[in-house]
């Protein structure tokens, strides 16, 4: 294939993936406890040129590629909502979830209360709150509900329960489920944190709008730009053919 057009479509399969991160960041822009993905870029090399031996070596044949997307775990700004079961995390730290399919992590601390007296996230999800003796939680439904800083939950006067927080070694081991929640792939971390627990508060997403707004316009153009190219290229090669034939 014409090397315009391969480094042409090459460019805009990787600008169609920026879109893609681009539009799902800004669309979670008010989404709590939302971190935004970012892209990490490289050249992908023909393997004919990698392979070659030092006698017959062509040139190598380099397109732009997305090479692996990233997650920007910067701290969100906390927003009061008054609350009692709107918990944020300032620092380090996720509020653990348990779930049929193990536990998940997540930084959105927009939780109610069940009937039962459960902590729930607001898809239903059961958020790690356990008594003293270690056995999950469950809370008194018609008492106020008191959160300190580390997360320790008090009701009529008395501490309670404890609120599970967790703090990873690695964060880039933290796997993405959906909008709010992470999976790890590693150890299980460490059920304690250095941030501290805010009650009658959000964690807002640490999307950068005004920038992803500029970003998501400039990839637009970038794209039409390579599918200018690609037209192009498609009439010069269409044009070449015409004159061999003619001259044929």
């Amino acid at each position: 294939m014409d090397p315009l057009l391969i480094s042409a479509a090459s460019g805009m399969k990787s600008r169609m993936e920026s879109l893609d991160m681009l539009a799902n960041n800004v669309s979670n822009s008010g989404t709590a406890g939302f971190k935004s993905d970012r892209e990490f870029y490289n050249l992908y090399v023909s393997q004919e040129a990698v392979d070659a031996t030092d006698e017959w070596r062509p040139d190598p044949t380099t397109s732009p590629v997305v090479e692996r997307h990233w997650t920007d775990f910067g701290q969100g700004t906390l927003l009061s909502t008054g609350n009692a079961l709107d918990l944020a995390i300032a620092g380090k730290g996720f509020f653990v979830v348990d779930t049929a399919n193990g536990p998940l992590y997540t930084r959105n601390g927009n939780f109610r209360l069940s009937p039962k007296g459960q902590v729930i996230t607001q898809d239903g999800q059961t958020v790690r709150v356990l008594r003293p003796d270690g056995e999950p939680a469950t809370l008194d439904t018609t008492a106020a509900i008191n959160v300190d800083a580390k997360g320790v939950i008090h009701q009529n006067g008395q501490a309670v329960a404890t609120l599970v927080t967790a703090e990873m070694e690695d964060n880039a081991k933290l796997m993405k489920q959906g909008s709010t929640y992470f999976r790890i792939d590693g150890p299980n971390p460490k059920l304690s944190i250095s941030g501290e627990v805010h009650q009658g508060t959000l964690e807002s997403s640490n999307v950068p709008v005004a920038e992803a707004a500029v970003k998501l316009v400039n990839v637009m153009r970038q794209f039409e730009m390579l599918q200018r190219a690609a037209s192009i290229g498609n009439d010069m090669n269409k044009q070449l053919i015409d004159q061999v034939a003619k001259v044929s």
